[in-house]
């Protein structure tokens, strides 16, 4: 089973990206906005949303781990300077690793004026309902970048199977198959 975490800042390309990597490898996918908009209407973005969206990915991962599942694509926006980010990956990673499956870390990254525009696109509303008030998630779009480290510094992540792709410039199926031949899958 193979478990590819597609991380970087909000609009980087990670859902289109991760929807072509799954046409190319059978690999499912999981972007993070699933459990985000199943709660959003009941909890608004309040720490209960997140305690119930972190408990539902924790058991879908555990429940895909060692199955017969081909493998899982699963998208987040990893808060480089915030602790429980970090716990949250390296829980993700034990919960796949120890039933042997292989894990694969992919960063995005992209130039804020192309992340604006990425954030307006119909494709992305389409899939992500409180994304939706362009205001305001441009907004938080902004100001995240200015309160936290969204990208890793060089040499931070130290995992075998890592790549970092600046896709400012690629369309999503070239950046899928960029991970696609990089990792042989």
């Amino acid at each position: 089973m193979k478990f590819i975490l597609l991380f970087g800042p909000q609009a980087a390309g990670k859902m289109t990206i991760g929807q072509e990597l799954e046409k190319m490898t059978g690999l499912k996918l999981f972007h993070n906005h699933m459990t985000i908009d199943l709660l959003y209407p009941f909890f608004g973005f309040s720490p209960e949303m997140w305690r119930l969206a972190d408990l539902f990915r924790k058991e879908i991962f555990q429940t895909v781990a060692g199955s017969e599942v081909d493998g899982m694509i699963f998208t987040y926006v990893w808060t480089f300077d915030m602790q429980e980010d970090w716990d949250f990956v390296e829980n993700t990673v034990e919960i796949f690793e120890s039933q042997g499956d292989e894990v694969y870390f992919v960063e995005l990254e992209a130039d804020m004026e192309v992340r604006l525009e990425r954030n307006k696109t119909g494709h992305r509303l389409e899939h992500k309902p409180t994304k939706r008030n362009i205001e305001e998630s441009e907004k938080n779009l902004k100001e995240s970048m200015k309160i936290h480290r969204l990208n890793s510094l060089d040499g931070e992540i130290k995992h075998s199977r890592y790549m970092r792709i600046d896709n400012t410039n690629l369309r999503p199926e070239e950046t899928a198959e960029i991970i696609r031949t990089h990792f042989g899958l």
